[in-house]
């Protein structure tokens, strides 16, 4: 089974773009319990902001990693790294996904 095809049985979190400009694209991402993301690779360089507290599950196609993430405490990432974003909490996660087009 391919990394891509991994979590296909996994509901999908669902995304809400709150803004998208010339410079920004600002989208909500609410994950049900064992919910993810889906294979994806950014194309800017982005900014998380968590609104809930709790671990997400980062699948990078041939490891995982835990992140534990906290309420109002934001991170940022560079753009080009392949991965599926998987919810580990037994509650809903929300995450406010911020990606700098310029």
């Amino acid at each position: 089974m391919s990394p891509q095809q991994s979590h296909d049985w996994r509901p999908l979190a669902v995304p809400t773009t709150q803004v998208e400009n010339e410079r920004f694209i600002v989208t909500e991402y609410r994950f049900s319990p064992g919910a993810h993301t889906g294979w994806h690779r950014h194309a800017h360089d982005y900014v998380v902001v968590p609104l809930s507290t709790g671990t997400l599950t980062i699948d990078l196609g041939g490891s995982e990693t835990e992140a534990v993430l906290t309420a109002g405490q934001a991170y940022s990432r560079n753009e080009g790294v392949e991965h599926d974003v998987i919810n580990a909490n037994e509650t809903e996660f929300v995450f406010i996904e911020i990606e700098a087009k310029s």
